[in-house]
């Protein structure tokens, strides 16, 4: 992939939204001559964020059959919210989270079908090179193209600042694994824990009243060096402003394109993750008491008043409203479209609902409760478990190469619309970039609970390209066409309102 141009208003032309925890998507999907070195080459971003490239599955002239397709779009949408899934389950009950992933996914995927038939209602016009957001700026003007980039620009940070807080706790894990390992220090967390060599520890027990990292060490003479690392190596107070030396200067580069080389390592890693469960659940055993409406020590109810987090993190997971319409314009055969997006749908849901149920179901209770949970489920087995090990350090390799990505994507967005360039100076560039990694240094520090911020930048984002804006072009379209009925408006009203329920229920849950 040779560097990519200084030419703002092409290039601005040519990236557009993210998708899912923000992954980007490029503006086409079949890469411009101008960034790609060959046109048999395609490259599309996975939702936890790297580059996937294609080489020879076009028929020649751009288009991909169904199985590309789909895997592009499960590729697109599998994103970092399949590790808050347990814990959202886990807040919601675990039939009413079962039902809630279900619900959403047919719901999510309803409204991704408005999405695309959006574009092709609009009469008169040469729409093929639209995404949703230039439909939305169509039918409510600069409104519509002003509120887009604001909801866009909201799912890009939000993707940053969980970025950030997973890097912080991924370097801090494996920095103290290494640091162990290689000066034979036997650690023990001082957090409750089974005391099978598969350990599973519950961080939130101790969170109100935490030990200096969590951990005691049993040593032979002087303790004084590890007690050092210790305190320069803190999950909180020091490791995510060590991430600012190596991420901020990568942020400024006026093109990002080497870190789109390493394109399968979003891929990987949710195999990986997949695969991890399995073998985890394989050793732990099925833990499972239905209680329905009440909770013990060990077990939580099946249905809880807490549900709405997981729908505000399931509305993140199952998003990719805006780049479907050019994922599905590259599908050779157009008349497969609702057919390969709701098979993509379904492979989307079947994985997370695996991941999730498989972590829940396992986590062993007794000696543990279901409470203990945690929203990263990484975070549950100790740092020296060697298959999290390997995990975190896939997590935080593929992280940190998709981080300047994501910067980049919010440069076009912003700088691009508002300045007509992307890289209009230094200055610009750097108060942006300060700005961004200042809040996610700030949530590392203060609020480091992905699940938290992925189900309000979520439900934010999704409110938007989601639910309303989809229901409401699709209303006004039949309208304008004669074709309205009240039933189709009651529905499409009825989604905007549970749309506008799932934001204003994650600050009052």
């Amino acid at each position: 992939m040779q560097r990519v141009t200084d030419e703002a208003s092409a290039m601005n032309k040519r990236i557009h939204y993210y998708s899912r925890l923000a992954s980007p998507a490029d503006r086409a999907l079949i890469a411009p001559d101008h960034v790609l070195p060959a046109p048999d080459e395609i490259y599309v971003y996975s939702p936890l964020g790297t580059a996937f490239k294609i080489d020879s599955c076009t028929d020649g002239y751009g288009k991909n059959s169904s199985i590309v397709t789909i895997f592009m779009i499960w590729n697109t949408m599998m994103g970092t919210s399949i590790l808050s899934i347990p814990w959202g389950i886990k807040q919601a009950g675990f039939t009413s989270g079962i039902i809630l992933i279900l619900l959403m996914g047919i719901l999510t995927l309803y409204c991704c079908y408005r999405v695309v038939k959006s574009r092709n209602m609009i009469p008169l016009i040469d729409t093929s090179d639209w995404e949703f957001p230039d439909v939305c700026k169509y039918y409510f003007g600069s409104f519509g193209q002003w509120s887009s980039l604001l909801f866009s620009m909201v799912s890009l940070v939000g993707a940053m600042v969980v970025y950030w807080v997973l890097m912080s706790n991924f370097l801090f894990n494996t920095g103290k694994f290494i640091y162990n390992f290689v000066h034979g220090i036997n650690v023990t967390e001082i957090v409750p824990g089974t005391n099978e060599s598969n350990k599973v520890i519950c961080p939130g027990a101790a969170r109100d009243n935490p030990p200096q990292n969590g951990s005691v060490t049993f040593l032979s003479g002087n303790n004084t060096g590890f007690e050092l690392f210790e305190e320069w190596w803190d999950k909180s107070r020091t490791v995510p402003f060590y991430l600012i030396a190596v991420l901020l200067p990568l942020l400024n580069l006026k093109s990002p394109s080497f870190f789109a080389k390493f394109n399968v390592l979003g891929t990987v890693s949710v195999v990986y993750l997949v695969f991890l469960v399995t073998v985890k659940a394989a050793h732990l055993g099925i833990h499972l008491e239905y209680n329905w409406f009440t909770e013990n020590e060990f077990f939580v109810a099946e249905f809880r008043i807490l549900f709405p987090q997981l729908t505000g993190v399931l509305t993140l997971a199952f998003f990719i409203h805006n780049c479907i319409i050019t994922l599905l314009q590259n599908n050779r055969n157009q008349e497969n479209n609702v057919r390969d997006l709701s098979v993509a749908y379904f492979l989307v849901g079947l994985t997370y609902l695996y991941v999730g149920v498989i972590i829940f179901a396992s986590f062993p209770s007794p000696p543990l409760s279901k409470e203990c949970i945690e929203q990263n489920f990484l975070d549950n087995f100790p740092s020296n478990d060697i298959m999290s090990f390997v995990a975190r350090i896939f997590l935080l390799f593929q992280m940190m190469t998709v981080y300047p990505l994501l910067g980049y994507l919010a440069r076009v967005q912003l700088l691009g619309q508002v300045f007509g360039n992307v890289y209009p100076s230094v200055f610009h560039v750097l108060v942006l970039n300060i700005a961004i990694v200042g809040a996610g240094v700030a949530m590392a520090r203060f609020y480091p609970n992905i699940g938290g911020i992925i189900r309000y930048s979520g439900a934010t984002c999704g409110l938007a390209f989601v639910f309303v804006y989809p229901s409401l072009i699709y209303v006004i379209s039949l309208h304008r066409a004669g074709q309205l009925t009240w039933p189709a408006l009651i529905i499409h009203i009825f989604i905007i309102l549970l749309g506008l329920a799932n934001l204003i229920a994650q600050f009052l849950l």
